[in-house]
């Protein structure tokens, strides 16, 4: 590798964690608590909780003409 591509590569880099560095950053604490408190606010939506309406679900299995 050539000194020339090394400095670019090292310059990328040093971009890339200047970046990196300005990022804003939370605790992983608050963050869990926050994930818990949305959770718990949008338990009632989720279908995976509360089920599908029997009328809504487009899984569901068709019924078939028997007088064919």
């Amino acid at each position: 590798m050539s000194s020339g591509a090394s400095v670019s590569a090292l310059q990328r880099l040093v971009e890339q964690l200047k970046l990196e560095a300005g990022v804003e950053r939370i605790k992983v604490s608050q963050a869990a608590a926050e994930l818990q408190q949305y959770c718990m606010q949008n338990a009632c939506k989720d279908a995976l909780l509360v089920g599908v309406p029997a009328g809504s679900n487009p899984f569901r299995e068709h019924r078939s003409c028997a007088l064919l």
